[in-house]
Protein backbone atom coordinates (compact mmCIF):
# COMPACT_ATOMS: atom_id res chain seq x y z
CA UNK A 1 0.00 0.00 0.00
CA UNK A 2 1.87 3.62 -1.04
CA UNK A 3 1.98 6.48 1.10
CA UNK A 4 -1.07 8.09 0.07
CA UNK A 5 -3.20 5.03 0.94
CA UNK A 6 -2.22 4.56 4.33
CA UNK A 7 -2.84 8.54 4.65
CA UNK A 8 -6.47 8.50 3.71
CA UNK A 9 -7.02 5.46 6.14
CA UNK A 10 -5.77 6.81 9.05
CA UNK A 11 -7.90 10.29 8.36
CA UNK A 12 -10.90 8.01 8.10
CA UNK A 13 -10.42 6.08 11.92
CA UNK A 14 -9.83 9.20 13.37
CA UNK A 15 -12.94 11.08 12.01
CA UNK A 16 -14.81 7.93 13.29
CA UNK A 17 -13.41 8.42 16.47
CA UNK A 18 -14.09 11.67 16.91
CA UNK A 19 -17.95 11.64 15.48
CA UNK A 20 -18.13 8.59 18.49
CA UNK A 21 -16.90 10.73 21.32
CA UNK A 22 -19.56 13.85 20.85
CA UNK A 23 -22.56 11.51 20.24
CA UNK A 24 -22.00 9.49 23.68
CA UNK A 25 -23.64 10.34 26.67
CA UNK A 26 -21.43 11.31 29.28
CA UNK A 27 -21.58 9.42 32.58
CA UNK A 28 -23.30 10.87 35.63
CA UNK A 29 -21.36 12.35 38.07
CA UNK A 30 -21.12 10.02 40.98
CA UNK A 31 -21.88 12.09 44.34
CA UNK A 32 -19.34 11.01 47.43
CA UNK A 33 -19.84 8.12 49.01
CA UNK A 34 -22.03 9.04 52.40
CA UNK A 35 -20.99 7.68 56.08
CA UNK A 36 -22.77 4.28 57.12
CA UNK A 37 -23.89 4.43 60.73
CA UNK A 38 -26.30 3.02 62.83
CA UNK A 39 -29.08 5.14 62.10
CA UNK A 40 -28.42 4.08 58.31
CA UNK A 41 -28.99 0.52 59.04
CA UNK A 42 -32.16 1.10 61.64
CA UNK A 43 -35.63 0.29 60.07
CA UNK A 44 -38.10 3.37 59.84
CA UNK A 45 -39.83 3.27 63.30
CA UNK A 46 -43.22 2.39 63.42
CA UNK A 47 -46.22 2.99 66.09
CA UNK A 48 -47.24 0.47 67.96
CA UNK A 49 -50.46 -1.51 66.41
CA UNK A 50 -52.67 -2.99 69.10
CA UNK A 51 -51.69 -6.47 68.20
CA UNK A 52 -47.92 -5.31 69.41
CA UNK A 53 -49.14 -3.47 72.40
CA UNK A 54 -48.58 -5.51 75.93
CA UNK A 55 -51.98 -7.20 77.26
CA UNK A 56 -53.47 -5.34 79.73
CA UNK A 57 -56.03 -6.61 82.33
CA UNK A 58 -58.28 -3.93 84.01
CA UNK A 59 -60.78 -5.23 86.85
CA UNK A 60 -64.01 -3.12 86.98
CA UNK A 61 -65.89 -3.49 90.25
CA UNK A 62 -69.30 -1.97 89.45
CA UNK A 63 -72.65 -1.58 91.27
CA UNK A 64 -74.71 -4.07 90.32
CA UNK A 65 -77.39 -2.22 88.50
CA UNK A 66 -74.63 -1.49 85.77
CA UNK A 67 -74.27 -5.63 84.92
CA UNK A 68 -76.08 -5.19 81.81
CA UNK A 69 -74.89 -1.81 80.10
CA UNK A 70 -71.96 -2.04 81.34
CA UNK A 71 -71.15 -5.73 80.26
CA UNK A 72 -72.20 -4.16 76.45
CA UNK A 73 -70.01 -1.43 76.42
CA UNK A 74 -66.83 -3.67 77.85
CA UNK A 75 -67.57 -5.85 75.15
CA UNK A 76 -67.41 -3.20 72.58
CA UNK A 77 -64.48 -1.35 74.46
CA UNK A 78 -62.14 -4.97 73.72
CA UNK A 79 -63.24 -5.13 70.17
CA UNK A 80 -61.94 -1.97 69.62
CA UNK A 81 -58.91 -2.61 71.86
CA UNK A 82 -58.08 -6.39 71.80
CA UNK A 83 -55.21 -5.97 73.60
CA UNK A 84 -57.70 -4.98 76.72
CA UNK A 85 -59.22 -7.73 78.67
CA UNK A 86 -61.76 -6.09 80.91
CA UNK A 87 -62.96 -8.25 84.32
CA UNK A 88 -66.07 -7.02 86.01
CA UNK A 89 -67.18 -7.16 89.71
CA UNK A 90 -70.92 -6.78 90.11
CA UNK A 91 -72.06 -6.39 93.69
CA UNK A 92 -73.42 -3.81 96.16
CA UNK A 93 -71.33 -1.24 96.43
CA UNK A 94 -71.29 -1.52 99.85
CA UNK A 95 -70.02 -5.43 99.48
CA UNK A 96 -67.30 -4.21 96.63
CA UNK A 97 -66.30 -0.81 98.95
CA UNK A 98 -65.29 -3.10 101.41
CA UNK A 99 -63.41 -5.70 99.58
CA UNK A 100 -61.84 -3.02 97.65
CA UNK A 101 -60.75 -1.67 101.75
CA UNK A 102 -59.53 -5.48 102.00
CA UNK A 103 -57.10 -5.07 99.36
CA UNK A 104 -59.21 -6.78 96.73
CA UNK A 105 -57.28 -6.20 93.06
CA UNK A 106 -59.07 -3.17 91.23
CA UNK A 107 -58.31 -1.12 89.05
CA UNK A 108 -61.80 0.75 88.71
CA UNK A 109 -64.49 1.55 90.83
CA UNK A 110 -68.16 2.37 90.07
CA UNK A 111 -70.59 3.06 93.17
CA UNK A 112 -74.01 3.66 92.89
CA UNK A 113 -73.78 6.86 95.04
CA UNK A 114 -71.45 8.70 96.31
CA UNK A 115 -71.06 7.63 99.95
CA UNK A 116 -68.82 4.22 99.54
CA UNK A 117 -66.77 6.31 97.26
CA UNK A 118 -66.51 8.65 99.84
CA UNK A 119 -65.40 6.28 101.99
CA UNK A 120 -62.53 5.31 100.11
CA UNK A 121 -61.38 9.14 99.19
CA UNK A 122 -58.83 10.83 101.42
CA UNK A 123 -60.06 13.99 99.72
CA UNK A 124 -64.11 13.78 101.33
CA UNK A 125 -65.37 14.78 104.59
CA UNK A 126 -63.26 12.62 107.36
CA UNK A 127 -66.68 12.31 109.18
CA UNK A 128 -67.71 9.96 105.93
CA UNK A 129 -64.51 8.49 105.22
CA UNK A 130 -63.56 7.67 108.86
CA UNK A 131 -60.85 5.55 108.42
CA UNK A 132 -58.67 7.61 106.27
CA UNK A 133 -58.50 5.62 103.29
CA UNK A 134 -56.73 6.85 100.56
CA UNK A 135 -57.16 4.70 97.44
CA UNK A 136 -58.93 7.00 94.69
CA UNK A 137 -56.41 8.24 92.80
CA UNK A 138 -56.63 12.03 92.82
CA UNK A 139 -58.18 13.96 89.92
CA UNK A 140 -59.44 11.19 88.36
CA UNK A 141 -63.17 11.20 90.20
CA UNK A 142 -65.96 11.90 87.99
CA UNK A 143 -69.84 11.93 88.38
CA UNK A 144 -70.85 9.68 85.46
CA UNK A 145 -74.48 8.56 85.64
CA UNK A 146 -77.63 9.49 87.33
CA UNK A 147 -80.30 6.92 87.78
CA UNK A 148 -84.11 7.06 89.76
CA UNK A 149 -85.51 5.14 92.21
CA UNK A 150 -88.58 3.21 91.32
CA UNK A 151 -91.53 1.92 92.63
CA UNK A 152 -91.77 -1.20 90.65
CA UNK A 153 -94.66 -4.05 90.40
CA UNK A 154 -94.79 -7.52 88.12
CA UNK A 155 -96.56 -8.44 84.92
CA UNK A 156 -99.93 -6.80 85.13
CA UNK A 157 -99.75 -5.46 88.48
CA UNK A 158 -102.00 -7.50 90.02
CA UNK A 159 -101.55 -5.83 93.53
CA UNK A 160 -102.75 -2.46 91.81
CA UNK A 161 -100.48 -0.01 92.69
CA UNK A 162 -100.16 3.16 91.71
CA UNK A 163 -97.99 5.54 93.40
CA UNK A 164 -95.61 5.92 96.47
CA UNK A 165 -98.30 7.16 98.19
CA UNK A 166 -100.61 4.58 97.90
CA UNK A 167 -97.84 2.26 98.71
CA UNK A 168 -97.48 3.91 102.37
CA UNK A 169 -101.12 4.02 102.81
CA UNK A 170 -101.24 0.34 102.06
CA UNK A 171 -98.13 -0.44 104.01
CA UNK A 172 -99.59 1.21 106.76
CA UNK A 173 -102.81 -0.80 106.75
CA UNK A 174 -100.93 -4.03 106.44
CA UNK A 175 -102.00 -4.73 103.28
CA UNK A 176 -99.28 -5.39 101.19
CA UNK A 177 -95.76 -6.90 100.80
CA UNK A 178 -92.67 -5.86 99.69
CA UNK A 179 -89.14 -5.64 98.86
CA UNK A 180 -86.53 -3.13 99.51
CA UNK A 181 -82.88 -3.07 100.01
CA UNK A 182 -80.74 -3.75 103.26
CA UNK A 183 -79.56 -0.60 105.02
CA UNK A 184 -76.05 -1.30 103.81
CA UNK A 185 -76.55 -0.68 99.67
CA UNK A 186 -77.20 2.86 98.23
CA UNK A 187 -80.74 1.15 96.76
CA UNK A 188 -81.57 0.37 100.59
CA UNK A 189 -80.16 3.95 101.47
CA UNK A 190 -82.24 5.58 98.90
CA UNK A 191 -85.71 3.77 100.02
CA UNK A 192 -84.74 4.31 103.60
CA UNK A 193 -84.74 8.32 103.10
CA UNK A 194 -88.26 8.02 100.90
CA UNK A 195 -89.55 5.73 104.32
CA UNK A 196 -88.16 9.02 105.77
CA UNK A 197 -90.10 11.42 103.79
CA UNK A 198 -93.08 9.82 104.50
CA UNK A 199 -92.53 9.77 108.09
CA UNK A 200 -93.05 6.17 108.34
CA UNK A 201 -90.63 3.96 110.68
CA UNK A 202 -89.12 0.84 108.91
CA UNK A 203 -87.47 -0.50 111.76
CA UNK A 204 -91.01 -0.38 113.70
CA UNK A 205 -92.62 -4.25 113.97
CA UNK A 206 -95.61 -3.33 112.07
CA UNK A 207 -93.76 -2.00 109.21
CA UNK A 208 -91.39 -4.79 109.26
CA UNK A 209 -93.67 -7.28 108.59
CA UNK A 210 -94.73 -5.75 105.20
CA UNK A 211 -91.12 -5.90 104.27
CA UNK A 212 -88.25 -8.28 102.68
CA UNK A 213 -84.99 -7.30 101.80
CA UNK A 214 -81.72 -7.65 99.01
CA UNK A 215 -78.79 -7.49 99.90
CA UNK A 216 -78.21 -5.62 95.78
CA UNK A 217 -80.76 -4.41 93.90
CA UNK A 218 -80.58 -7.31 91.77
CA UNK A 219 -81.76 -9.54 94.62
CA UNK A 220 -85.04 -6.80 94.76
CA UNK A 221 -85.73 -6.86 91.48
CA UNK A 222 -85.64 -10.87 91.34
CA UNK A 223 -88.33 -10.82 93.82
CA UNK A 224 -90.83 -8.55 91.71
CA UNK A 225 -90.26 -10.23 88.45
CA UNK A 226 -90.90 -13.89 90.33
CA UNK A 227 -94.07 -11.97 91.93
CA UNK A 228 -92.81 -13.14 95.33
CA UNK A 229 -93.40 -9.26 96.46
CA UNK A 230 -96.17 -6.96 95.45
CA UNK A 231 -94.01 -4.35 94.35
CA UNK A 232 -90.20 -3.39 94.89
CA UNK A 233 -88.04 -0.14 95.13
CA UNK A 234 -85.18 -0.51 93.41
CA UNK A 235 -83.65 1.87 90.10
CA UNK A 236 -85.00 2.78 87.16
CA UNK A 237 -82.49 0.83 85.21
CA UNK A 238 -82.90 -2.54 86.21
CA UNK A 239 -87.27 -2.31 86.04
CA UNK A 240 -86.15 -1.67 82.90
CA UNK A 241 -83.97 -4.21 82.02
CA UNK A 242 -86.13 -6.75 83.64
CA UNK A 243 -89.01 -5.84 81.99
CA UNK A 244 -90.99 -4.31 85.16
CA UNK A 245 -93.54 -2.27 85.08
CA UNK A 246 -93.18 1.54 86.90
CA UNK A 247 -95.24 2.73 88.28
CA UNK A 248 -93.96 5.52 90.08
CA UNK A 249 -90.49 7.43 90.87
CA UNK A 250 -89.25 9.14 93.25
CA UNK A 251 -88.18 12.77 93.33
CA UNK A 252 -85.05 14.43 94.40
CA UNK A 253 -86.66 15.75 97.34
CA UNK A 254 -87.43 12.55 98.75
CA UNK A 255 -84.26 10.76 98.34
CA UNK A 256 -81.81 13.22 96.56
CA UNK A 257 -80.26 12.77 93.83
CA UNK A 258 -78.98 9.28 92.64
CA UNK A 259 -75.50 9.80 91.60
CA UNK A 260 -72.94 7.10 90.28
CA UNK A 261 -68.97 8.34 90.72
CA UNK A 262 -66.41 6.66 88.86
CA UNK A 263 -62.34 6.59 89.98
CA UNK A 264 -59.00 4.96 89.04
CA UNK A 265 -57.54 3.85 91.94
CA UNK A 266 -54.32 4.43 93.37
CA UNK A 267 -53.65 0.66 93.81
CA UNK A 268 -53.47 0.33 89.55
CA UNK A 269 -50.37 -0.71 88.07
CA UNK A 270 -52.37 0.41 84.20
CA UNK A 271 -53.50 4.00 85.17
CA UNK A 272 -53.05 5.35 81.76
CA UNK A 273 -55.50 2.22 80.23
CA UNK A 274 -57.80 2.43 83.05
CA UNK A 275 -57.95 6.05 82.59
CA UNK A 276 -58.65 5.22 78.70
CA UNK A 277 -61.75 3.71 79.82
CA UNK A 278 -63.18 5.58 82.31
CA UNK A 279 -63.18 8.36 79.33
CA UNK A 280 -64.92 6.13 76.60
CA UNK A 281 -67.59 5.41 79.44
CA UNK A 282 -68.35 9.29 78.72
CA UNK A 283 -68.62 8.50 74.77
CA UNK A 284 -71.44 8.94 72.60
CA UNK A 285 -71.29 5.36 72.11
CA UNK A 286 -70.95 4.50 75.74
CA UNK A 287 -73.88 6.84 76.24
CA UNK A 288 -76.53 5.09 73.36
CA UNK A 289 -76.31 1.96 75.44
CA UNK A 290 -76.76 3.36 78.63
CA UNK A 291 -79.23 5.54 78.03
CA UNK A 292 -81.55 2.64 76.55
CA UNK A 293 -82.17 1.82 79.77
CA UNK A 294 -82.85 5.08 81.44
CA UNK A 295 -79.81 6.35 82.30
CA UNK A 296 -78.41 9.86 82.07
CA UNK A 297 -74.86 10.64 81.90
CA UNK A 298 -74.29 13.75 83.87
CA UNK A 299 -73.20 16.66 82.26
Amino acid sequence: MNMKKILALLLVLVMAFSLAACTSTPPAPTAPDAPVTESTLAPTPKAPTDEAKEPVELIIFAAASMTETLTAIGAAYMDANPHVTLTFNFDSSGTLKTQIAEGADCDIFISAAQRQMNELDISANPEVNVDGLDIVMQGTRIDLLENKVALAVPFGNPAGVESYNQLMELILAGEIFIAVGNSDVPVGQYTEKIFEYYEIDMTSAEVGKQLTYGSNVKEVTTQVAEETVSAGIIYATDAVSAGLEIVDTATAEMCGQVIYPAAVLNTTANADEAAAFLAYLLSAEAAEIFSAVGFSIVK
